[in-house]
């Protein structure tokens, strides 16, 4: 596998954009590449051509996180202002805000039948679900502080969560912390069940190897559909296609002028 430019977009946004996602294709239209950014804005565009479709608002301060329902009717944005905003992804109509206290939410997924939102619950060090049907709090998942530290010790607070992924049968979901842990939890049950331990700074996003080649941190990856390749992005200002069989990197692209914070087959 190779991947070859088809169009790129300067100034797409007025600020970093620190996300990319795919939102569905759907009876009506063909999928579209959802954005998101320190402008404050939530941008889609037409694949082939990169040509901008809408720009939603909604935001009083910069979004770090966005997610697509499977269904490729709604999405949801995170933002600074503390507040998760799901919306109609055609028409940019409000279905529901969720309030999300300050440094809360940096990374959202929908589980895998499309009735549950997981957000990374930041400063918290727990992930939220919440409903989709009614957008009600169902659980919140903690991580467990280490042994022999107190609530008061400043070292027990290194759980920041930065990311947060469904299992494809949606039965478990692991998030990713500042410390540079895996907690891995059922879902089910509510029960945190492990730590994966190996990284030495913080998880941003989620994969299951262990491969070296960027000269500064990974701050994306995306795993193709196929599951043969992984795709990562890196504050060295590239990204890199990976072989899983091989275990390195096929290609760098090198066009980026900043660092690379999302990814997306």
């Amino acid at each position: 596998m190779k991947l070859a430019g088809l169009k790129s977009v300067e100034n797409a946004h007025d600020e970093s954009v620190w996300a990319t996602t795919w939102v569905p294709a759907t009876t009506t239209r063909p999928s579209l590449l959802l954005t998101r950014s320190l402008d404050e804005t939530v941008k889609l565009w037409s694949p082939d051509k990169l040509n901008l479709v809408s720009t939603n608002t909604g935001h009083c301060l910069g979004v770090v996180s966005v997610a697509a329902h499977l269904f490729g009717v709604i999405a949801a944005s995170a933002s600074l202002d503390s507040l998760v905003r799901v919306f109609d992804v055609d028409n940019n109509a409000t279905i529901a805000t969720l309030e999300a206290p300050p440094s809360e939410v940096w990374q959202m997924q929908f589980d895998p039948m499309g009735t549950t939102l997981a957000v990374a619950g930041g400063g918290s060090a727990s992930i939220k679900l919440w409903d989709t049907a009614m957008w009600r709090l169902v659980a919140t998942l903690s991580i467990p502080r280490p042994e022999g530290t107190k609530p008061s010790d400043k070292s027990s607070n290194k759980k920041f969560v930065l990311s947060v992924a469904w299992s494809p049968d949606g039965r478990r979901l692991a998030c990713g912390s500042m410390d540079g842990t895996i907690s891995v939890f059922d879902v089910g049950r509510a029960k945190f069940l492990h730590h994966l331990e190996g990284h030495h700074m913080p998880v941003r996003e989620r994969s299951d190897w262990v491969m070296s080649g960027h000269a500064s941190w990974v701050l994306s990856v995306d795993v193709s559909p196929d599951g043969e390749a992984l795709a990562t992005g890196s504050s060295d200002k590239t990204g890199r296609l990976w072989d899983f069989k091989m275990r390195a990197a096929i290609q760098t692209m090198s066009n980026h002028t900043d660092q690379v914070w999302a990814v997306a087959f």
